[in-house]
């Protein structure tokens, strides 16, 4: 005898209600932001990355460091109040009073030099934390522009290679369809269908590829990628005015990194000036109104006010040598940023330099990819009518194929290297501002549907 499980009308009400409730909430669940302009995914990318928010708190917690240092050599006002329930006795008498005490007291810093330089440490380092923030905020919108284009170049890529597949694919038909009316090889077939498998591999692949580019465009701006803007054909790059020596020079004297490090040197030099001048004499003027009924250990008194001002002064004689040491550590730290600030230098002069030689030489690159993709496409048309004439082996076609979309690929990757290297160029050489980015934003059109 078989045996069901029954649900009671009341457990399949409940499992509705659950169901709708789902259901309500999915619908109410707003779609994720989807993005398809350059622009919209630089706005995302500086709104929500979490590498600029990093650089902009600290650049805050450096504000607040400055201000706080500053404090430190501004007046100092403090208030004090005792209330107090006293009981004394004196041989056979005893006395019980209240005892009250009220005092002001201000307090101006005159001379302490470890202070002093303490403020101007702080405004370094916080200059130090602007050129920061300004060389990850260009990072940033440099490696954004990156993936747009990563995605647009494998769409690209993943295009041509249909339209190869296509291509082949017809030869391979044709190549068949010859066989079958004794008209081909066997060995000429099976050349056409091991290019047309190559191309289907190389299609998997590329479609991989896209989706990696695209979830990495994603996860830098927070946008999902919708139908990108493509690169205009007529879209041209800045002309560059300027020789490699120029830019080379821009780079030593307005790369970020650069600033930050020269900035980071000036702020270890004011760190040996406020180690020493923990060592000197400090002066201080102070002002005290006090107001108070009781005295010495609280003994009763009538009530009277006093006001006194003076200079307060005290030296350290001998900490255990934490005052030599904390020179010495502050002169090497000054060394190791000179030594950090030249590996800057370095780098920054070498990225520009390269940059600036692969942008040129993009430049011919691309003329020449051009006229070789325009070649391979007549050499292809070309052997696919001597085919049909019986002049050109079936070989000859497929390779003349294969070679036409390369081609077409070749000078796609071309052009996109050319804007990534522009991209780097002003980035490195620390010229790249919001308009550069408006440019590279006009050369992309809305996709024809």
């Amino acid at each position: 005898m078989d045996k069901r499980l029954r649900c009671s009308p009341l457990l399949r009400h409940l499992l509705c209600l659950l169901l709708a409730g789902a259901g309500q909430v999915l619908a109410q669940t707003p779609p994720p932001d989807t993005g398809a302009t350059l622009q919209a995914f630089l706005g995302a990318a500086l709104a929500h990355n979490p590498q600029l928010g990093i650089a902009a708190e600290t650049l805050k917690i450096q504000t607040a460091r400055k201000g706080a240092a500053l404090g430190q050599l501004l007046p100092q006002l403090s208030a004090s109040a005792s209330l107090t329930a006293n009981r004394q006795e004196t041989l056979n008498k005893t006395e019980e009073f209240r005892g009250e005490r009220y005092a002001l007291q201000l307090t101006q810093v005159l001379f302490n030099w470890e202070a002093f330089a303490a403020r101007k440490r702080a405004a370094l380092i916080e200059a130090q934390q602007e050129a920061e923030y300004a060389y990850e905020r260009s990072r940033l919108l440099t490696q954004v522009a990156d993936r747009y284009l990563g995605v647009l170049q494998a769409q690209d890529a993943l295009a041509s290679v249909q339209a190869e597949l296509e291509a082949v694919g017809l030869q391979a038909a044709q190549l068949q369809s010859l066989f079958d009316r004794q008209l081909a090889r066997i060995t000429d077939l099976r050349q056409a269908q091991a290019s047309l498998s190559a191309v289907r591999a190389e299609q998997v692949k590329l479609q991989g590829e896209l989706e990696v580019v695209r979830e990495a465009l994603r996860s830098l701006s927070g946008l999902e990628v919708g139908d990108l803007e493509t690169l205009r054909e007529d879209a041209p790059l800045p002309p560059l005015e300027q020789d490699i020596e120029d830019w080379a020079r821009l780079a030593l004297t307005h790369n970020q990194q650069v600033k930050a490090g020269r900035v980071a040197v000036e702020a270890a030099r004011q760190g040996i000036g406020q180690a020493k001048g923990a060592q000197l004499p400090r002066l201080s003027l102070v002002a005290q109104r006090q107001e108070s009924d009781v005295g010495y250990d609280n003994a009763p008194i009538r009530r009277t006010g006093s006001t006194y001002v003076g200079v307060s002064g005290s030296v350290g004689l001998y900490s255990g040598g934490s005052g030599m040491a904390a020179i010495r550590e502050a002169r090497s730290t000054r060394v190791l940023g000179e030594h950090q600030l030249r590996q800057r230098e370095l780098e920054a002069e070498a990225r520009v330099r390269q940059a600036y030689l692969q942008l040129r030489a993009g430049e011919s690159l691309v003329v020449a990819a051009t006229d070789l993709a325009k070649s391979m496409r007549l050499s292809a048309e070309a052997a696919q009518r001597e085919f049909s004439l019986g002049v050109a082996t079936s070989v000859e076609v497929l390779k003349a194929l294969r070679d036409r979309f390369k081609a077409e690929r070749d000078l796609q990757a071309a052009r996109y290297d050319e804007i990534r290297n522009f991209l780097v160029l002003k980035h490195e050489s620390g010229t790249l501002t919001q308009a550069d980015m408006d440019t590279v934003g006009s050369w992309f059109a809305p996709t024809e549907p």
